[in-house]
């Protein structure tokens, strides 16, 4: 099922993606064809000592496995990588999955601040990283920083919108916890929630 179904997850034509364009995204992210984030699945705690440091989280304190995951500012599904360890970086996981070979050249990706260092990685292929301004803890953000915060955290919610719909699904629920059996089905699993995703209504409903 998951090799046929995984043909509805594609990358739109630049100017379908323009066409579709939901309202809160036209005066400042117009440009945006591609919002980026990680969606890690829980996994039984395996038996392997090798294989559980590779699955560890730390964001999540668990074993997990990790997909990086893309949509457009609409909310259809362009790009679910395969899955790895938990223990996998943001960065290294956007690197190494595939994700930039698909990556239009010129293009706009909006991610959040832990996607700080992808940015020499899209400027090789002429695209361009919107995110929220650095936090450091000895510098105050100015007013047009915090400004500029709330106003992608309003878009690039969307993202996480589209990460819950997938979650809707029992095996890949928050608190599901996949029997290590399972685990190698993952994939496959993920790829039909995202082709059915992407069958259902948008995210943003257009004007």
């Amino acid at each position: 099922m998951a090799e046929y179904m995984k043909k509805l997850i594609f990358w739109p034509l630049k100017s379908s993606i323009q066409r579709n364009l939901p309202i809160p995204f036209r005066m400042l992210f117009s440009k945006v064809q591609s919002i980026v984030d990680c969606l890690e699945i829980e996994i039984q705690k395996p038996t392997s000592a090798l294989h559980q440091a590779l699955t560890w989280s730390d964001y999540k304190k668990c074993n997990t496995v990790k997909y990086l995951i893309s949509a457009t500012p609409d909310g259809f599904i362009n790009f679910i990588s395969c899955g790895y360890g938990g223990r996998v970086s943001d960065v290294a996981l956007l690197e190494d999955c595939g994700y930039l070979n698909v990556l239009p050249e010129n293009s706009v990706v909006m991610a959040d601040r832990g996607f700080k260092q992808i940015e020499p990685l899209l400027n090789a292929k002429n695209c361009t990283l919107v995110r929220p301004p650095s936090v450091t803890s000895d510098k105050l953000m100015t007013e047009d920083e915090v400004a500029l915060t709330k106003r992608i955290a309003s878009v690039r919610i969307h993202i996480e919108r589209v990460i819950k719909r997938i979650r809707d699904f029992k095996l890949l629920s928050p608190h599901a916890t996949v029997n290590s059996e399972l685990v190698q089905k993952i994939d496959s699993a993920i790829v039909v929630a995202c082709a059915i995703i992407n069958l259902q209504r948008p995210i943003i409903k257009q004007c």
